[in-house]
């Protein structure tokens, strides 16, 4: 960026700039800096205790340091006068906060960039629109028992919908569809892919982008994997592809190969599968993560969620779908997956899968729900987070890909949250077992 972020505050008239980060459990932590004093935060960085964070650090730890990437300006097309810019972490010494989700990712893809490839990334964040307190969905007339694509349903929600996806155009993202998905009060906003880190940026911008907009309305927007037990959850399903280094050429794609797709593509499928068990502590990791995968049918008669370790063709009742040539799409993250976590955990099990050259085996083309494949054909997905943290502690592929210091914090603190959880009554207990 050759302006300095005070004239480009000049410019566009921004008054103040948030330097953000997202922290291991992908909470958006940020300080609102006036723009004359940003350039010189900029450069030495806005202060931050990492305690008070989801970092693996403790009061006693020095200031962390949050330097912002200025060439990745975010303007609030809903209050232009603020702008958001992501941000990486470092030590008053200048040395790398290693857990930083965001370094993790850049880590990842350096490896990537060593044998050649450039990773390209898409993401389908699906969210419901609640009423302001959380508690029920915002629209009472939205009570069919399939409601996806539901035009009436999607328009009487248009302003929120079109206020979004006008951002979205403003900002050069390339929207192109929204729809209503498959619960009620659930929806769905695509936009172009693009290079890995900047699909995370826009990714991690999105949450905060939608949950502001929904509350300007008067509601609440979630992207939590399953508010409710009876209806869908919110997916955030990845399409990949690997292109040469100049992003001309896709990697992914053989006319000749099956379904188009080419052997290093394969062998990319092939890693994630193997890694598949570790990575659900990445790509669903909170509690509530596991009443979406291996869920009871809900009242759509589907959950569009997987279940298996197993991949198919234009098939989405599996983990990996290949709905096109030259590229697949994973449908096992959900709504609270970190943004920056999630691509850099699946491109290092992908990587892993080229570099060993894993076959990802015979592709199934069931219907997984109506008609499983036989018991031990495919591995079944964790049942809960605490199984899921500890294949990804027993395994080595991802935490040598990710780092150490990563490795050691994320599974230390999400088995803290593991635990806040198991020592939570619920009412379900209550009704079933007081009277013992």
């Amino acid at each position: 960026m050759s302006q300095s972020l005070s004239a480009i505050a000049r410019d566009r008239n921004i008054r103040y700039f948030m330097i953000s980060f997202t922290d291991l459990f992908g909470v958006q932590r940020a300080k609102l800096v006036p723009a004359e004093s940003i350039d010189a935060i900029a450069s030495s960085g806005a202060g931050f205790a990492g305690f008070a964070a989801w970092l693996d650090q403790t009061p006693a730890d020095p200031d962390i340091l949050a330097f912002p990437d200025v060439d990745q300006l975010f303007q609030l097309p809903w209050q232009p006068d603020v702008a958001w810019l992501p941000a990486d972490l470092y030590t008053p010494d200048g040395n790398a906060v290693d857990q930083t989700p965001r370094l993790v990712l850049k880590r990842v893809l350096a490896k990537a960039e060593e044998i050649g490839l450039r990773i390209k990334t898409g993401v389908e964040c699906e969210y419901f629109l609640l009423s302001a307190s959380g508690e029920t969905i915002s629209d009472g007339r939205d009570r069919q028992s399939k409601p996806c694509y539901d035009q009436q349903a999607l328009m009487r929600r248009y302003d929120v919908i079109r206020e979004i996806c006008d951002a979205m155009l403003t900002l050069g993202w390339g929207p192109y569809q929204n729809d209503h998905e498959d619960a009620n009060g659930q929806f769905e906003m695509n936009w172009t892919y693009s290079d890995a880190l900047v699909t995370s940026d826009r990714h991690a911008f999105f949450k905060y982008m939608v949950k502001s907009i929904a509350e300007k309305h008067g509601l609440r927007a979630t992207f939590m994997p399953k508010p409710f037990a009876h209806l869908t959850g919110n997916g955030c399903h990845m399409h990949l592809s690997a292109w040469d280094p100049e992003g001309k050429e896709n990697l992914f794609y053989d006319p000749n190969g099956m379904l188009g797709l080419s052997d290093v593509g394969y062998q990319f499928i092939g890693g994630v599968l193997h890694s598949a068990e570790a990575l659900c502590a990445i790509t669903n990791p909170s509690v509530n993560s596991y009443k979406r995968i291996n869920a009871p049918v809900t009242t759509s008669g589907a959950t569009w969620s997987p279940n298996t370790i197993s991949y198919s063709g234009n098939n989405r009742t599996h983990m990996i779908r290949i709905p096109d040539a030259g590229r697949f799409e994973l449908r096992l993250a959900d709504g609270s997956a970190n943004p920056y976590l999630l691509a850099a955990a699946v491109i290092a099990a992908g990587l892993d899968g080229i570099a060993n050259k894993r076959d990802p085996g015979p592709r199934c083309d069931n219907n997984n729900y109506t008609e499983p494949l036989p018991v031990g054909t495919v591995k079944q997905l964790p049942a809960y987070l605490l199984d899921a943290l500890r294949k990804f502690e027993s395994d080595t592929i991802l935490s040598e890909a990710l780092g150490a210091a990563f490795s050691t914090a994320y599974p230390k603190l999400k088995r803290q949250a593991w635990n806040e959880y198991s020592a939570h009554i619920s009412s379900w207990e209550l009704d079933t077992t007081l009277d013992c």
